[in-house]
Order: structure tokens, then C-alpha cells, then sequence
């Protein structure tokens, strides 16, 4: 498609994560389960959380170039995928992980912000900033289940008082760690349920 920030090829490519999958995480399964090996025994902040494609292979790169390159376009892209592959969450508000300073600055745009903008035109739901960040957050990739925990604990504060059900926007979820640090803050703030939203899933 002439001018397409993504050919229909490529699109086509993403794995989509389609059931059966975990109830509470939405980790792929082999059969419909409510708790995986993934977040048995954990204490889990959202009530679900689910993804639309895989993030393997070509997604990869789609994010670095959404992500560090700068091609805000891809933020459409992603949400027409998420909107094809997820009903649209029963809940008062979107919201999404705050933006780091540093961060935003050097990449000039937010991702998580934009995708929860354009998930909330196609769903026709309001887009609060419900949260704030507390702290600087060291870079989580290469760190250990348990040190990615520990890095975004308390990272995370209400900006406002939040809807009872809202659900969280983000651009990838790889432990569920920053989406549960958000969660919790989600709650103290009024939230009782909070459901995650993500383009992509790291799958183990």
C-alpha cells in the first residue's frame, strides 16, 4: 500500500495471541486455565491483563522503530491491530503508564500515551492521566524477574482519583512488573479493578 508506514505483508506477519490462554495474564496456553505457571502465587494488582500480538521476530522491530526511531505513525498502526484482536475492555476510563522524562524527551513522543489516545477514539472511551511517576526507573531490560520487581516498586503515584474500573495502556508487556507497580498505585488512587492493555506480550 503506497505511503503505508507498514506493508499489508508484514502486518499480516504478527503473531496474533488468539485463545486459549491464561485467564489472568493472558500468557498463551495450551488449554484455558485461570491461573499459568507464569503468575501462580504471584499477588497481582489487575484483575487481566492481555496483548494482542507476540512480541517476537518482525513486532520487534516494529516496536524499536515505534518506540526509539521516532515513527509515531506506527501508534496507529498498533492500535487498529490491538482494536482488531481485543474487545474492547468494560471499564469507565483508559489510562497508561506515565511517560520518564529523560525518555520522552530524547524520543520526543510517548508511546503508551498515543496508543491509549487512539485505542480510546476507536473504543469511545475518555483518556485520563491517572498517574504519575514517583522516581526515575533504571532500564529493566537484562535484569532478573525478582530485580525487575524490586526497580519499579513504588515507581508509580495517583495523579487524581481514579474510575472503579479502568484499564491500563502500555506499549509491551514483558514481566508484568511495571503493570503491576501501576496497578497498585491505580488502586490506592480508587481504582477496584484494573485491566492492562498491551500491543505486545513477550511469550516464554
Amino acid at each position: 500500500m503506497p505511503g503505508a508506514p507498514i506493508c499489508t505483508r508484514c502486518l499480516a506477519g504478527f503473531h496474533r495471541i488468539r485463545a486459549p490462554f491464561c485467564e489472568r495474564c493472558g500468557a498463551p496456553t495450551a488449554w484455558p486455565v485461570r491461573r499459568c505457571a507464569e503468575c501462580a502465587g504471584r499477588r497481582l494488582a489487575f484483575a487481566s491483563a492481555r496483548a494482542a500480538v507476540a512480541y517476537e521476530g518482525a513486532v520487534r522491530g516494529f516496536v524499536a522503530s515505534w518506540k526509539e526511531r521516532g515513527l509515531r505513525r506506527l501508534a496507529t498502526v498498533a492500535a487498529d491491530v490491538v482494536a482488531e484482536v481485543l474487545d474492547p475492555p468494560r471499564v469507565a476510563a483508559l489510562t497508561f503508564i506515565p511517560p520518564d522524562g529523560d525518555r520522552s524527551l530524547k524520543r520526543g513522543h510517548h508511546p503508551a500515551e498515543r496508543l491509549a489516545r487512539e485505542l480510546g477514539e476507536r473504543w469511545e472511551l475518555p483518556v485520563e492521566p491517572l498517574l504519575r511517576r514517583a522516581r526515575a526507573i533504571d532500564r529493566q531490560r537484562g535484569l532478573s524477574l525478582a530485580a525487575r520487581r524490586a526497580n519499579v516498586r513504588g515507581a508509580f503515584r495517583p495523579a487524581r482519583p481514579a474510575p472503579t474500573a479502568v484499564a491500563l495502556v502500555d506499549d509491551v508487556y514483558t514481566s508484568g512488573a511495571t503493570a503491576g507497580a501501576a496497578a497498585t498505585s491505580l488502586r490506592k488512587g480508587g481504582a477496584s479493578r484494573v485491566q492492562i492493555v498491551t500491543f505486545a506480550r513477550a511469550i516464554r
